[in-house]
């Protein structure tokens, strides 16, 4: 579990070691607190981030639908790069 922004989450994927927690902390910005899911990649040595919903919340996009991480990785990512995904805990 990572705390981000005083939001808890799980770690879905962490294909290669692709976290670098203090490097989150410091990149993840108020911005993503609507996203029930972040995604990050690794590219040229740079940590890009990308946040995905799921059709239940309010803030839903075609354009952030989770069904659609795994071509995001495909077509957006590196070939075979380090990427990870976070999966925001909802609080009851």
């Amino acid at each position: 579990m990572i705390k981000l922004n005083g939001i808890d989450y799980e770690i879905e994927k962490n294909e290669k070691d692709a976290i670098d927690e203090e490097l989150l902390k410091e990149a993840v910005t108020e911005y993503f607190n609507d996203f029930d899911y972040i995604v990050g990649d690794w590219a040229y040595g740079k940590l890009r981030l990308k946040g995905f919903n799921d059709k239940k919340n309010k803030n839903f996009k075609p354009i952030n639908d989770y069904q659609n991480v795994d071509s995001y990785i495909k077509d957006c990512c590196a070939y075979g790069c380090k990427y990870f995904i976070l999966k925001k805990i909802e609080k009851k």
